[in-house]
């Protein structure tokens, strides 16, 4: 929401928004930008306003029904309103289970060289100007928000069921990403060796599968991984397109990689300002953000599922060999805890220590899903939790030196800055 108001505003709009009085780190470019943000009141509602619902609010929330109840007022939802308002570009999704805001970056990175490109982007970050003619849109899947979009290219990274509160299988999940794929106008990029993607019932819609598997169109081959970058080839469709070196650490890198180059490839880009722009990207907020301090190291993650967990631990175990891996865990949703505990669990145990944070779930409505963070410590041997204050920071520095993985969609890192003063 953040990304869209200052979008909006720098193309000459009057912006104004209400949010929590809690900072966020999205507020800061509405902070440089002088956007108004009031705390949550119905009054807030003014006469002939266009209003954008962020998805966290229900409709029985203050502010919604007094918008409305308003007939002076246009609202729509924010996935509503940026399928309309996109409407006039060539706009680009990437849409997955895990690894949209990431790849959205990277794509964004590319294609800026090729043209005039505007970004919504997952960590707070967007942008639009009005000689745009490029949108590289991160599109949710969460209650299927992402039908709202009509792209001419998109991504699929991954069909890993996640939203399991609303979800109701597999299959279920699959279903929302078979209609999606019906709104793709020219091509779908999708990850191969992902089982659940091979399932999708495409039909006649053109689509290639990127991945380093001799059946993958957009292959990956001759690949050295290392802890300071990766180069390798690609074929497309069986046939050498070009060779690519970049300063990019991490197996699913290589993968967001690959996605980013199948569009770039099939929009006409150059190989070599695919590369630059790679080599150009460096990263998103959020995401495997790296901070050294005396003999620490400390990451900041939004991994929240358990594959993210998982990949975000392999990263860092690639990246710092040397160094004792600290997890520090906590979770969202208690549907999502209950439902992938024991995949939680098998991921977790791949760092050298545990550590967990109690959470609060008030947007679960399905039965069972009334539990703590014990439900998991019980899980997992040896694992602690820990409260996020001096206290629990208290207990963390007890295992300096060491990489601290803070790992949840919600802001857990200001630990790592209580750890500092702990050690």
């Amino acid at each position: 929401m953040s990304s869209l108001a200052c979008m909006l505003y720098d193309l000459g709009n009057e912006v104004s928004g209400s949010d929590l009085s809690k900072h966020f780190f999205t507020e800061e470019p509405l902070k440089e930008r002088n956007i108004p943000i009031y705390d949550f009141n119905p009054e807030n509602i003014k006469d002939n306003t266009h209003i954008i619902i962020g998805n966290a609010f229900l409709e029985d929330f203050p502010e919604v029904i007094a918008a409305r109840k308003n007939p002076t007022c246009v609202c729509a939802r924010y996935h509503e309103f940026l399928g309309t308002f996109l409407k006039n570009y060539k706009v680009i999704s990437i849409a997955g289970s895990h690894g949209k805001t990431t790849t959205t970056g990277m794509l964004s990175s590319v294609m800026k060289n090729f043209g005039h490109t505007g970004w919504l982007i997952g960590d707070g970050t967007g942008h639009l100007t009005k000689d745009t003619e490029y949108f590289c849109l991160e599109s949710d899947e969460f209650r299927r928000h992402f039908l709202a979009y009509y792209p001419d290219y998109a991504v699929i990274t991954n069909v890993d069921i996640d939203h399991v509160d609303y979800f109701k299988d597999d299959a279920d999940y699959r279903s929302a990403y078979e209609e999606f794929a019906t709104h793709v106008k020219k091509a779908l990029i999708i990850w191969g060796e992902d089982p659940e993607a091979r399932k999708l019932n495409l039909g006649d819609k053109k689509h290639y599968w990127y991945g380093l598997e001799d059946n993958d169109d957009i292959q990956a081959v001759n690949v050295e991984e290392r802890r300071d970058g990766m180069d390798f080839d690609v074929l497309f469709e069986g046939k050498k397109y070009a060779h690519f070196s970049t300063p990019l650490v991490g197996h699913h890198l290589l993968l967001n990689s690959l996605a980013v180059i199948g569009v770039a490839m099939l929009e006409g880009v150059p190989a070599e300002m695919i590369e630059k722009g790679l080599c150009e990207f460096s990263g998103v907020k959020r995401r495997f953000v790296v901070e050294e301090h005396k003999d620490n190291i400390y990451v900041d993650d939004y991994a929240h599922h358990p594959t993210e967990v998982g990949v975000t631990i392999a990263t860092a175990r690639m990246r710092f060999p040397e160094k004792k891996l600290v997890a520090v865990f906590k979770p969202h949703r208690a549907s999502r805890v209950k439902y992938f505990a024991e995949d939680f669990k098998k991921q977790l145990m791949k760092a050298d220590k545990v550590y967990l944070c109690d959470f609060t779930s008030i947007d679960d409505k399905q039965d069972g899903t009334n539990i703590d963070i014990t439900y998991l410590q019980k899980m997992i041997p040896g694992s602690v939790v820990i409260t996020e204050d001096e206290k629990g920071a208290e207990i963390l520095a007890k295992e300096c030196p060491a990489c601290f993985l803070f790992m949840s969609s919600k802001d857990i890192y200001g630990l790592a800055d209580l750890v500092k003063k702990a050690h």
